[in-house]
């Protein structure tokens, strides 16, 4: 299934029903008064976050939802029958914006939880509510109040603990496969993963995290170059960051550089995932040259920390999944 992290919908509550004109027409009572129901209530719009969601897929041709309209009022003071909520369900971490207005309408992050989104309308009050003593016959009822009409962008950020980013080919995929059970595509060319991709990690008899393979960023990434800016906003909800590196491709004249990409991009997308807690890993230490490349990139590197592991052979990856349970028990 294509993953599916954006929808723009256009939501609507339940019209009230209209309230009843009616008078008693009963055997032996020869001037039966006013006995107008009034209309029901119209159905709300709620959100509902369940894990058994992962995409907002449901929306790609689904675009116009909406409740159940409130039945009429009926006579002998009946209401008439409320109209049925509409439950919208949706994956954890979805966010509901206002598209006229840009404004974020709720952030549903936990499963499980509901949000009433449109309220509806309310039934109108059938005669009887108007008869009073100098008016015993009204001949009239109001109608129902129509719903709320919102249109809407579903907007989902992926729930993770840890979130792996770098360049293109850094191997993002195969590190993701070797520490979980996720199965990425996996090939030797740029934007292998086109949709992030979670994985459950056990590092230890109870400790388990998520880990999220954001698709690989390119300089430019928050403008929207490559497929930049489309996944940054995954990386929000991380915890903590796996700042991936090919170590076969650093460059000795100036060994930084890939790292400052991304650093620069993570920066510029937003102050908060540029100051969130980073663990930086050199991989493929396995291919010829690497490792020497390793060493000069940690010298000029200076205070920042570095791994250096093979995805591909499984060298380094235990120290590795303990240096992520450290950070995320301390973060």
């Amino acid at each position: 299934m294509k993953f599916i992290d954006e929808a723009i919908i256009t939501i609507r509550s339940g019209d009230g029903g209209r309230g009843c004109v009616s008078f008693r027409r009963e055997k032996f009572i020869p001037r039966g008064g006013p006995d107008g129901g009034d209309g029901g209530k119209g159905g709300d719009v709620v959100f509902k976050t369940t894990s058994q969601k992962r995409t907002l897929y449901d929306f790609k041709y689904k675009k116009i939802l909406k409740a159940e309209n409130g039945r009429p009022g009926e006579g002998n003071q009946k209401t008439g029958k409320k109209g049925k909520d509409l439950v919208v369900e949706i994956p954890p971490g979805t966010v509901l914006i206002d598209t006229d207005s840009g404004r974020i309408i709720k952030d549903l992050v936990e499963p499980g939880k509901t949000f009433t989104i449109a309220v509806g309308g309310r039934g109108g009050q059938g005669n009887k509510k108007f008869a009073t003593s100098t008016h015993r016959t009204p001949r009239f009822a109001q109608p129902g109040e129509e719903g709320q009409t919102l249109n809407i962008k579903l907007e989902l950020k992926l729930i993770a603990d840890v979130g792996i980013v770098g360049l293109p080919n850094a191997g993002k995929s195969t590190l993701i496969s070797v520490i979980s059970s996720a199965h990425p595509k996996i090939a030797d060319y740029p934007f292998t993963t086109l949709t992030p991709v979670l994985g459950v990690v056990k590092a230890g008899k109870e400790e388990t995290f998520v880990v999220a393979d954001i698709p690989g960023l390119i300089e430019g990434a928050h403008k929207g170059a490559g497929l930049g800016m489309k996944f940054l906003k995954h990386v929000e909800r991380t915890r903590i960051l796996i700042h991936l590196i090919d170590a076969s491709a650093i460059n000795s004249d100036n060994p930084l550089y890939n790292y400052d990409i991304i650093i620069k991009e993570l920066a510029l997308y937003s102050k908060t995932l540029a100051e969130k807690p980073r663990l930086v890993v050199l991989n493929k230490i396995d291919i010829t040259g690497a490792k020497e490349a390793a060493d000069i990139f940690i010298k000029a590197a200076g205070n920042i920390k570095a791994l250096t592991i093979s995805a591909a052979t499984g060298k380094g990856i235990n120290k590795f999944k303990q240096n992520i349970l450290q950070l995320l028990d301390k973060y």
